[in-house]
């Protein structure tokens, strides 16, 4: 009789879901030989590849690359541009995932199944972030890699995690808690008295664009090629003191740059702070237009191309759309609050309720693979 040999498994999307996962798991189940992997497509922000490190020291063992076990002989098969030109130009879309399939599925699947044939495991365990709270969602199963070898399990919903117990787990750990921006931020928030405070709005913006002037004279911090402003760091360094990827201070979403599943404010804030990214989106849009005569697919749907939000009325009408929707949000909350205290949303900006913003289902539709 062989004996069962068990593959424990946890993919890192870059999102604050899985993230909180893996230190769970670390913590709280600490007999499981978990292997830790995070699929890099190479069109992810700067911050996610940073979070991933943080991760990895808190972690303490290294999180693997799929790609790097199974394509070492041919890194070009790891690039956006060689798949899309596999797929004939046709850019992905919430119909036709292939990036997901191609550039995450089928990696992780080769990689399990090289775990499987060289390493003599019997079956699969892959643990997946999805919260108590999240009751119609459900794991991915993979294409060939089926359940006759891998299993999902949910921690959080096994044992009850919501959206905030997630948020306390990120807090705790503080991931960022010897970050230079986060330690200066946490000096002026303490007060004389050694308590901390709320921080003026006017003094932190002071704060902000004084450093501002330090990140662009170093190349190697995260910010220095993006044309991010005071606020907007103000936002990402507050997000960081909560333990949370910099990136949720502006985004709701890891991923890709050029990601179909967020929403045009967040497109918006995409073209000011990293306009080379915004950029990028529009050429593979472009160069669809040019290639393809059966039509063509764009990042904000059918009809819509990228260089619309370039308008200023057109950014206008979507900045003030945002703020409406929010302010209904924030009011419908409040109401909710008084009705019953335990059943509302803690938050602290509009990135982390911008699925409620747009009452669409958290991810809006996106797989785990990607958005968790």
């Amino acid at each position: 009789m062989v004996s069962q040999k068990t593959l424990h498994v946890l993919g890192l999307s870059g999102g604050k879901d899985s993230a909180a996962l893996a230190m769970y798991m670390r913590d709280n189940y600490p007999e499981l030989d978990v292997h830790y992997y995070f699929t890099d497509t190479g069109k992810e922000l700067p911050e996610v590849n940073v979070f991933i490190d943080k991760l990895r020291g808190y972690l303490g063992q290294e999180i693997i690359d799929p790609y790097e076990e199974v394509f070492t002989s041919n890194r070009k098969k790891k690039d956006f541009d060689y798949h899309l030109e596999q797929h004939k130009n046709y850019l992905p879309s919430p119909q036709a995932r292939w990036c997901t399939i191609q550039m995450k599925l089928v990696p992780f699947e080769l990689w399990v199944k090289k775990k499987i044939e060289e390493d003599g495991y019997t079956d699969v365990v892959s643990y997946v972030g999805i919260r108590a709270d999240e009751p119609e969602r459900d794991g991915f199963l993979t294409n060939s890699v089926t359940d006759e070898f891998i299993s999902i399990k949910m921690p959080f919903r096994e044992d009850g995690l919501n959206r905030q117990d997630i948020m306390n787990i990120l807090q705790q750990a503080d991931l960022f808690a010897d970050d230079e921006e986060v330690k200066a931020y946490r000096e002026i928030k303490i007060g004389c008295n050694g308590i901390e405070q709320s921080l003026p709005e006017e003094l932190a913006l002071q704060h902000f664009e004084n450093r501002l002037e330090q990140i662009k004279q170093d190349p190697s911090h995260p910010y220095y090629e993006s044309n991010i402003d005071a606020q907007t760091l103000f936002k990402v360094v507050s997000a960081m003191d909560e333990g949370k990827p910099g990136y949720y201070g502006w985004r709701s979403r890891s991923g890709c740059t050029f990601c179909f599943y967020q929403q045009k404010i967040e497109w918006l804030r995409l073209m000011e702070i990293y306009p080379k990214a915004f950029e990028e989106a529009k050429q593979y849009e472009k160069a669809a237009e040019d290639e393809r005569t059966d039509g063509t697919f764009y990042w904000l749907g059918k009809g819509i191309p990228l260089v619309t939000l370039e308008d200023d009325d057109r950014k206008q009408s979507i900045i003030e759309n945002h703020k409406k929707r929010y302010d209904r949000f924030v009011k419908k909350q409040e109401k909710q609050r008084i009705r019953n205290p335990l059943q509302s949303i803690i938050y602290s900006s509009d990135v982390d309720v911008m699925d409620e913003i747009y009452d669409q289902a958290e991810g809006g539709g996106a797989c785990v693979t990607c958005y968790k």
